[in-house]
């Protein structure tokens, strides 16, 4: 505990932290004002909710999918804190963008024809966005801090991002629209300044030319980087895992307003419990793991992850059978419910599992490859988890689409989680098997 705090005080981490905890509060904040205007204020159906929810995820995870080779080899092969900086500027713009097409959805003009589609470009171009900061915020650590610091500094990133998640869905869900489009160029801005003060960070090898061809460089930077068995194994688990996320996450909103008949707030309050899960277990295996990488918990972690979501839907199914009330319930009359209080710890224990299970394999993608190729090991990831999520968020609309219900496609979510345990299983036996051969050599 005393080495993250005192990283927290410390200049070649602090900046770092604080630019990307901004950036997670802005997408987070921005994609479900977005979400819960449209699902809550212009559709009134559960299919086509739920497809505009899994749309909107789709193009925001497009551009990994894409543009993350490009981006991985910028980030290796250029100083990152440079790249941070222009960025963090486009974000300003993109921002505007998108708080233009919520000012027009609050004022009810040309919702369908132009509001919308102006807050998914604005999403899209964040997706783009995060596409070239992902790999910085990873690769970094690993050249700013000690070796016995990468895991602490690893899971402080994805702990205040989940906790920025947590405070942007909070914000969404309680704010007007209209206040959101100021808050989220505001927080731009912000991020901006803090870009800023990101240490240098130049590239090992300097002036190494960059591919800009996207299939060619995409398909070596997979197939160079998934060469290291472990980093294969680590990466492939994560995929799985995120795919997971995306097909919980674009099922929440249309379920707490069709299955569970609850507000928007009620939704943004279950995106809330599964932030705070998800940063408990970030900083939980931290903790267990004493700094060691190693993905000794991620089979079980997983596991239970599914037990998890099991039971979340045995509990979703029960829910009607104490009525249907004639208005969406609010936050206090939610609560009030009998299996509220359930529903909330078990969305809580299922996202503390997914943290444990998660972050030691990011830890992996950084430390287990040469220091001058961690930003592209994180790109591949990148793009392997992005091109899972977009089929993820395909077969959510598609289920949809097909008639089935919401609570039943939580099923689906449980059963790959039984995948993503394998695959973590065969990682820490890899894991096992290079410490064997290390200790002979």
């Amino acid at each position: 505990m005393s080495l993250t705090l005192n990283l927290l005080r410390q200049r070649r981490f602090l900046p770092l932290f604080s630019t990307q905890l901004l950036n997670a509060f802005n997408d987070n904040l921005f994609k479900n004002a977005m979400v819960l205007f449209v699902v809550y204020n212009v559709y009134n159906s559960e299919a086509a909710e739920a497809q505009f929810s899994a749309i909107a995820s789709g193009l925001f995870i497009l551009p990994f999918f894409f543009l993350s080779a490009v981006a991985g080899q910028l980030a290796d092969l250029r100083d990152k804190a440079v790249i941070a900086r222009r960025v963090k500027l486009a974000e300003i713009a993109i921002m505007l963008c998108g708080a233009a097409g919520l000012v027009l959805a609050w004022k009810g003009l040309l919702v369908q024809s132009l509001a919308i589609p102006l807050t998914l470009l604005a999403l899209f171009a964040m997706g783009i966005h995060s596409t070239f900061f992902g790999p910085i915020k990873y690769a970094i650590l690993p050249q700013h801090l000690d070796r016995g610091e990468v895991l602490a500094g690893t899971g402080l990133v994805e702990a205040g991002t989940y906790i920025a998640i947590l405070a942007g869905t909070i914000i969404a869900g309680w704010i007007p629209v209209e206040a959101a489009a100021i808050f989220v160029v505001i927080t731009a801005m912000v991020g901006y300044l803090c870009g800023r003060q990101i240490p240098p960070a130049p590239p090992r090898v300097p002036n190494q030319p960059i591919d800009w061809h996207i299939l060619r460089s995409s398909c070596a930077l997979i197939r160079n980087t998934m060469a290291d068995r472990e980093v294969f194994f680590a990466i492939m688990a994560i995929s799985f895992f995120w795919t997971i996320g995306a097909v919980l996450f674009i099922q929440f909103p249309p379920l707490a307003k069709n299955v569970l008949f609850a507000s928007k707030e009620v939704a943004s309050l279950f995106l809330v419990m599964f932030s705070i899960g998800v940063a408990i277990g970030s900083v939980s295996v931290n903790m267990l793991l004493k700094g060691t990488v190693s993905a000794k918990y991620a089979p079980i972690s997983v596991i239970v992850m599914g037990l998890f979501i099991t039971l979340f839907y045995f509990i979703c199914s029960e829910w009607s059978s104490y009525g249907v009330p004639g208005a969406l319930l609010g936050v206090d009359e939610f609560i009030r419910q009998p299996l509220a209080l359930p529903i909330l710890i078990t969305l809580m224990l299922i996202a503390t599992a997914g943290g444990m299970f998660v972050v030691p394999l990011y830890a992996f993608l950084t430390t287990k490859v040469a220091p001058d190729e961690a930003a592209r090991a994180v790109a591949a990831n990148n793009i392997v988890n992005s091109g899972a999520m977009v089929i993820g968020s395909l077969i959510a609309a598609g289920l949809s689409a097909a008639g089935m219900p919401l609570a039943e496609q939580l099923l689906l979510s449980a059963v790959m989680c039984l995948i993503s345990a394998l695959l973590g299983a065969l990682l820490h036996r890899e894991e096992k098997r290079a410490a064997s051969i290390s200790g002979k050599a």
